[in-house]
């Protein structure tokens, strides 16, 4: 089986999340570098697109979206589990509320203007204007929109006092009992928010929140080693793509294998990938592509948050 190879930044929440996972099932990876934002080329020749980070590479296999990526680590090493017996859509479930509802809420506290100016202290102006126009992008024309900030500081406390209520009544030191992805959804825009002392307290309030969110860091980030982009493009271009899931093609709207298709994710960062449809299954999508620097490549999407639409 081909070596893990993560494309990411050390800033990333959502790379957090996907490094905790990494931690959790005590595996090896690549670590590749990517900017924090547009252009990405050595990315996007893997990707056809795809801006969000992180995208978890295996050989010449191409996940986006930590939610697939949780279930191709899961595939990679089925325990530790990250989707209990008999708490699948419970975990599931709430790591959905907590990659959006909770994340968008936390984007929006660590960009206020006081934790931006101490978090970008030490990035020059221009860099942080042509950073806030990347976000601004890259959160335009799909369906999540940004939560003012007099919302986010009104509402935060509810959500922080359901988690700590859980957390004091709950079944264990975790969030359904055992570690699972829900935790690991819900640690990443707490982490975020702890990058800075104007914010930290958002979480440090809560003494529950916080002992938690501490046992799901203790984790780690598994054994990581660097790796360079042109060699993460060498080892896509030279490999071949995992056989497709011996699970039926399904589509209800009617796409077929060998289509012509674009895919893109629905709610932010809704650059189209286009290419072949492989795969339609009840959890994820197949696209093949060809590019001159990465080979030909299966891109892999998570059916929910993402679209098909006909070329």
């Amino acid at each position: 089986m081909s070596e893990l190879i993560l494309h990411h930044y050390p800033q990333s929440p959502f790379a957090e999340k996907a490094r905790l996972m990494l931690g959790f099932k005590g595996l090896s990876w690549h670590s590749v570098l990517i900017p924090p934002m547009s252009p990405k080329p050595d990315l996007t020749a893997l990707t056809g697109g795809y801006r969000k980070t992180p995208v978890l590479q295996v050989g010449a296999d191409i996940y986006c979206d930590t939610a697939l990526i949780a279930r191709r680590l899961e595939q990679e090493k089925s325990t530790p589990a990250l989707f209990p017996l008999g708490q699948e859509i419970n975990t599931q479930a709430f790591a959905y509320w907590a990659d959006s509802v909770v994340f968008h809420h936390s984007v929006t506290l660590v960009f206020e203007p006081e934790s931006a100016a101490v978090r970008f202290a030490k990035v020059p102006p221009q860099a942080m204007q042509a950073l806030l126009a990347d976000r601004v992008a890259l959160f335009s024309g799909g369906t999540a929109s940004k939560v003012p900030l007099e919302l986010a500081r009104h509402q935060w406390p509810a959500l922080m006092v359901r988690l700590e209520q859980q957390l004091q009544h709950g079944a264990g030191d975790f969030l359904f009992g055992e570690p699972s992805i829900a935790d690991f959804a819900m640690a990443h825009p707490l982490w975020f928010l702890k990058g800075t002392p104007v914010t930290s307290p958002l979480v440090d309030h809560y003494p529950a929140v916080a002992a938690w969110l501490a046992r799901v860091l203790s984790f780690g980030h598994g054994n990581a080693s660097e790796m360079r982009a042109d060699q993460a493009l060498e080892i896509a271009r030279n490999a071949t793509p995992a056989p497709l899931p011996e699970e039926i093609f399904e589509d209800p709207n009617g796409f077929k294998p060998g289509q012509q298709v674009t895919i893109s994710a629905t709610d932010y960062g809704v650059d189209p990938v286009a290419g072949e449809l492989l795969f339609a299954g009840r959890e994820a999508l197949i696209l093949r592509r060809t590019d001159e620097r990465g080979g030909i490549v299966h891109v892999h999407f998570p059916r929910l948050g993402f679209r098909i639409q006909a070329q």
